[in-house]
């Protein structure tokens, strides 16, 4: 086959010399404009040179005087911003707020428009968030989320989140807007807690991750005082939207200096619901992650989950966040908060276990995260289980290696093992060994076997690798 690269009339040089010898579209119309007898070819040359002349004296003017320059209102909100250092990520802000903003925004997003009537599922949702907060002084995770961004709201910050069904969640879950059963009219929640609040906006977006990701992390790029949040309806769905996620999310602030305070909330969580409904796959995000360039959490309590998201516009620079959130644990009692630790307490990156008083005398130490602590918590109530403590590791990058220290020379001599749902090629395990087993202390590893696929499709298949799973951490 012939190659026009083959001829000797195509090679590289001999083509410059026909590009640089060829007039340049200005000229080529030029001397159309001559041919046809349209301009003087004198003239197009005079026109030519006062062209240029005007170019070269403006050019001079601006050298002499500069322009004036306005900043942009984005310009302005990033320079009353900083850039993070090292130390920033020992400790967090603080993130409480007092008693009395938490009732006022609890007041308002559960206080409906007389004329409106919620669906009855709904309606009950409502009453038992109600009952659980002024009988109980309790917090559920949904409540608990709209709390976050309601007490922000309250504080004057914009909050914009979008996603597939977002306005809804899930089905006992956020319901940040309200459909009336009769008429179909729309209630936002976050709509009426003061007249000087800042605006909530929520859109259910398509599935086109690529597309919504990237104009939301635009979005935040030009409203670094806004809360901004994409939702992935299960955190797989994420991989659509890779190529925003490489480029601009965790590296942007290494390439360019651009800073972002985008977050991700990723649905995952081993429950026997197959491959496409586990893994939201965290280890490609801590793949990217090195020199702080983004947080990765797993929450396991509403009150923790609430101020991980007020965290990311108190605090006065801004990093990405990608949070692995809860699905079961949405409606799991033990995952809600007392009031206090809205009032009280900031972000936790590592929770210690509360109930060992005798730190000296333990057996083991399990370090997990996310859904799994509640797993291992029930099988060691159930089998009675006093000299294994459970600590939970709630932010994975920056890992809170202070922390972590701290808690290894508190239950000093006792073994320490990371456990984990996700299979072992998967999930935290291999950030883990390469960032606690060389550079904190030694600690061994527990999770499925190395598989191709997420999790298995079966249920059954599923439990039992479950309960070999606790087995084998309380063995």
């Amino acid at each position: 086959m012939h190659n026009e690269g083959d001829d000797p009339k195509f090679t590289q040089p001999a083509l410059y010399n026909i590009i640089d010898k060829h007039q340049n579209p200005r000229e080529v119309y030029s001397q159309k404009l001559s041919d046809a007898g349209e301009v003087d070819q004198a003239l197009a040359k005079e026109m030519e040179k006062i062209f240029w002349n005007d170019l070269q004296d403006r050019l001079d003017e601006v050298k002499q005087k500069p322009l004036p320059y306005k900043s942009q209102l984005p310009e302005l909100a990033w320079a009353a911003l900083r850039k993070s250092t090292p130390d920033d990520f020992h400790e967090s802000v603080v993130t409480s707020v007092t008693k009395e903003n938490l009732e006022k925004v609890f007041l308002a997003i559960m206080t409906l428009p007389a004329d409106f009537e919620p669906l009855k599922k709904v309606q009950k949702l409502l009453d038992e968030k109600n009952k659980l907060y002024h009988d109980q002084q309790t917090i559920d995770w949904a409540t608990g989320e709209l709390l976050a961004y309601g007490t922000l709201l309250l504080e004057g910050h914009d909050v914009r989140m979008s996603g597939q069904d977002v306005e809804r969640g899930t089905f006992s879950h956020r319901h940040a807007v309200l459909y009336d059963a009769v008429n179909n009219s729309r209630h936002n929640r976050l709509s009426a807690i003061s007249e000087q609040q800042g605006i909530f906006r929520i859109y259910n977006s398509l599935l086109s991750e690529y597309a919504v990701l990237g104009f939301e992390y635009g979005y935040a790029m030009a409203h670094p005082n806004t809360l901004v949040i994409w939702e992935a309806q299960f955190g797989d769905f994420s991989n659509g939207a890779q190529t925003i996620i490489d480029q601009f999310l965790a590296s942007a602030e290494t390439k360019w200096g651009k800073s972002n305070g985008m977050v991700l909330l990723l649905p995952h969580g081993y429950e026997g619901q197959g491959p496409e409904h586990s893994s939201a796959r965290m280890e490609r995000f801590l793949q990217l992650c090195a020199e702080q360039n983004m947080y990765i959490t797993n929450c396991t309590t509403a009150a923790n989950f609430f101020h991980v998201l007020r965290r990311q516009v108190t605090q006065d620079f801004r990093k990405p966040l990608i949070n692995f959130s809860p699905k079961a644990n949405l409606r799991l009692p033990k995952a809600y908060s007392q009031l206090r630790d809205f009032t009280e307490m900031s972000f936790q990156e590592v929770i210690d276990d509360s109930t060992m008083k005798d730190a000296q005398g333990l057996k083991r130490v399990l370090l997990c995260s996310g859904k799994i602590y509640y797993d291992l918590l029930e099988y060691r109530t159930a089998q009675n289980i006093t000299n294994i403590a459970i600590v939970r590791l709630e932010q994975i990058h920056p890992l809170p290696t202070r922390q972590l220290m701290n808690l290894y020379q508190k239950y000093k001599g006792a073994q320490w093992l990371w456990v984990q749902e996700e299979p072992s090629n998967m999930g935290a395990y291999s950030f883990l060994k390469m960032n606690i087993d060389a550079k904190i202390f030694s600690i061994g590893y527990l999770a499925r076997q190395a598989s191709a696929s997420t999790a298995t499709g079966y249920a059954k298949k599923h439990a039992e690798e479950q309960k070999r799973l606790l087995e084998s951490a309380f063995g």
